[in-house]
C-alpha cells in the first residue's frame, strides 16, 4: 500500500488569503475555516508559537472541519527555547514570571515551564478527543546547537506531552551535515520521534539545514519555506519577507519522486507549505497536487463537499 499524501498549509487567516483567497462571504473565522477544509484535509497551525490557544478555540477548530481532518499544531515559542514575553503567556501565569532580559524576554523557571507544558498539553485535547490531533510540530531555534542540552530539552518535551507525536524541525545547520546526519537521525528514531524535512533557500548560512529527505518514524513530514535566499536574514519585515515564495512549476516537481518515496515507507505522509504571502500558500499546494496527481502519486482532494475523496489512479 502507497500512502496517500496529505497537504495542507501553515495556517488559514493570512492577510493575503483573507484579501484574495476566501471568497466574499466568508467573513468569520468559523466561515473561512469551513471553507479551508473544503480544500485542503490538513493544517499546521503556527499562530500556537506565540500563544497557547484556548481550549474553547481547539474545540471550534473541530467542531468546524469535516471527520478527517487533521491539524498540527506549533508548539509555544518558550516551550522550544524561543525568546518570548511575559504577555504572550497566558494571564494566569504572568505572576509566575520572576525575571526577564534586559530585552525584555522571559527567563522562565523549571516551575513555569512545567506549567507552560501542562497548559499547551490542556489545549490540545478537544483536538484529540474529536481524532483530529496530528503532531506537535517542535521547532527548535537557530541557537540549539547539536549535543546533549539539545537532546535533554526534546527528552523533557517528549515526557511532558505523553501520547502525543512531536514533529522535530532543526534550525541549526550542523545537525544534519555529513558527520552527524546519520547519528541525528538514529537518536530521532530511537525515541520515536519525527523528523521533518525542509525545503528551504539554497544558502550557506547556519539557520538553513539541508534538505534531507528521510522518515524516523511510520509519519513523513515536509515543511516547504520557499526559496527567497534574498531575504532569508532579512530581519524587519517579519514573516512575509522571509517566506515570500511562489514556487515554480519546475522546483515542486523536484518533489514529486522524494514524496513517492516517502509515501511507500510511511503510513502518515504531510507536506504543508509555509509561504504565507499573498495566496502563496494554496497556490504552491494546489500546484503541487496536480504535479503528484499527474505523476500518479496517491494525494489527498479536497476534503469538503466530496469528503474521503483522493487523487489515486
Amino acid at each position: 500500500m502507497t500512502t496517500t499524501v496529505r497537504l495542507g498549509t501553515c495556517a488559514w487567516v493570512e492577510k493575503g488569503l483573507i484579501a484574495d483567497w476566501y471568497p466574499p462571504h466568508t467573513t468569520t473565522a468559523e466561515a473561512r475555516l469551513r471553507y479551508y477544509a473544503e480544500h485542503f484535509d490538513t493544517v499546521e497551525v503556527d499562530s500556537s508559537y506565540y500563544a497557547i490557544p484556548a481550549e474553547r478555540t481547539t474545540h471550534n477548530w473541530a467542531e468546524r472541519t469535516p471527520p478527517g481532518f487533521v491539524f498540527h499544531i506549533k508548539a509555544f515559542g518558550l516551550m522550544t527555547g524561543h525568546a518570548v514575553r511575559p504577555e504572550q503567556l497566558p494571564v494566569d501565569l504572568r505572576p509566575l514570571v520572576d525575571k526577564v532580559t534586559s530585552r525584555g524576554h522571559v527567563v522562565p523557571s523549571d516551575a513555569l515551564r512545567d506549567r507552560v507544558f501542562a497548559r499547551f498539553a490542556r489545549s490540545l485535547e478537544p483536538l484529540r478527543q474529536a481524532g483530529k490531533l496530528g503532531g506537535v510540530l517542535f521547532q527548535l531555534p537557530p541557537s540549539a546547537l547539536p549535543g546533549r542540552e539539545s537532546w535533554q530539552r526534546i527528552d523533557h518535551a517528549q515526557a511532558a506531552l505523553p501520547h502525543t507525536e512531536l514533529l522535530i524541525e532543526f534550525r541549526q545547520r550542523d545537525w544534519l551535515s555529513s558527520d552527524l546526519r546519520e547519528e541525528t537521525l538514529d537518536s530521532l528514531r530511537e525515541r520515536n520521534l519525527t523528523y521533518v524535512a525542509v525545503d528551504a533557500p539554497h544558502v550557506s548560512s547556519n539557520n538553513v539545514i539541508e534538505t534531507v529527505v528521510a522518515a524516523t518514524t511510520q509519519t513523513g513530514y515536509v515543511r516547504f519555506h520557499g526559496r527567497n535566499a534574498a531575504t532569508w536574514n532579512h530581519h524587519g519585515d517579519g514573516a512575509s519577507s522571509r517566506f515570500d515564495h511562489l514556487y515554480s512549476d519546475t522546483e515542486l516537481a523536484e518533489w514529486v519522486e522524494p514524496l513517492r518515496k516517502l509515501a511507500q515507507t510511511t503510513s502518515r505522509l504531510y507536506a504543508v507549505f509555509n509561504t504565507n504571502a499573498d495566496t502563496q500558500g494554496p497556490d504552491n499546494a494546489g500546484r503541487l497536487r496536480q504535479l503528484l496527481h499527474d505523476a500518479q502519486v496517491p494525494v489527498s482532494a479536497a476534503s469538503g463537499p466530496a469528503q474521503g475523496e483522493l487523487f489515486q489512479i
